[in-house]
């Protein structure tokens, strides 16, 4: 295909992953300001340029085709090299502007980034911040992100990597409990206890335990679980049981003594540690408003991360 039938297909392409992104023509056709007809048209055309089927149109609701999906990952990747090309303009010297959109864990976003957030748009007003809580797999380019962090031990593949911290799973109760019931020295002892879980899945009230090359996995049991993890740390400290938590979640209780640290000398296996990883997608171009957010993510993360 010659060059100009393939700058043509750029429009087109364009089209098509707004209306897979909206759902429908006529919210797709709502967002351009054009009529649903000349979206179908356009999509039309488009189909019969690539000689396949993209979209499976029914009456209640688009079905994007297998062959849909493929040429919409290319439509992604080619939107993302269009934002590098606008981006190459943004020179050293230039005020940092525009949006920049963050995910990050839950409780990571609302305890660790945060309080950074009114110092940082304070810093750069012409910057607009917007913050996804997200917990498990992120597709930055398709979901239009950023920057995403994940605290793991295996940093996501393919995407630049800065490490910011380490993060540990720690144990807690609060004096009162403990006082009560008595304080674990095994994790075994723990089938006798009760302990908060996230509830999520079936499996997730199975803790790991590991210290020098011993090993045990205990099936603990409550009346309370919960996926938040401020709520469960709540009921920690409410004397409902034993926890198990990303310590920055907990830094600040164990500080002022509303809870303690249980099971100290042994290591917890499980999501949410290792590294506090901070990524994003290559770029040759990194534009001026996400370059001053990562420097200044890396500076003031010192006083949020655990030892």
């Amino acid at each position: 295909m010659d060059t100009n039938k393939l700058i043509a297909l750029m429009p087109e392409l364009a089209v098509f992953k707004i209306v897979v992104d909206e759902g429908s023509f006529t919210a797709a056709a709502r967002k351009l300001g054009v009529t649903p007809s000349a979206l179908s048209k356009q999509l039309s055309r488009l189909e019969q340029t690539l000689s396949t089927k993209l979209l499976e149109r029914t009456t209640r609701k688009l079905v994007i085709t297998q062959s849909g999906k493929g040429i919409y990952d290319q439509c992604c990747a080619l939107l993302e090299a269009t934002k590098q090309v606008v981006e190459f303009t943004s020179s050293e010297h230039e005020t940092p502007s525009g949006s920049v959109t963050v995910a990050a864990p839950k409780a990571f976003l609302s305890i660790v980034l945060q309080p950074m957030v009114l110092p940082f748009l304070t810093q750069y007003p012409d910057i607009e911040l917007k913050l996804k809580a997200r917990d498990g797999d992120i597709d930055l380019i398709s979901e239009g992100i950023d920057i995403v962090f994940r605290l793991t031990e295996k940093p996501t593949e393919g995407l630049v990597l800065k490490q910011l911290g380490k993060v540990s799973l720690s144990l807690c109760a609060s004096p009162d409990y403990l006082a009560l019931r008595g304080t674990p020295t095994h994790p075994t002892e723990l089938v006798n206890h009760d302990c908060l879980y996230l509830g999520e899945t079936t499996t997730d009230h199975i803790w790991d335990f590991v210290k020098d090359g011993e090993m045990h996995t205990v099936a603990v049991s409550g009346r309370y679980a919960v996926n938040h993890s401020q709520m469960r740390l709540r009921g920690v400290m409410d004397g409902l049981g034993i926890g198990i938590f990303p310590d920055f979640v907990i830094k600040k209780a164990l500080a002022e003594g509303e809870v303690k640290p249980v099971l100290e000398d042994w290591t917890i296996k499980g999501n949410y540690q290792g590294d506090i990883a901070l990524q994003f997608a290559q770029t040759k171009f990194m534009p001026a408003r996400l370059r001053v957010f990562i420097d200044y993510v890396a500076e003031h993360m010192a006083k949020y991360t655990v030892s």
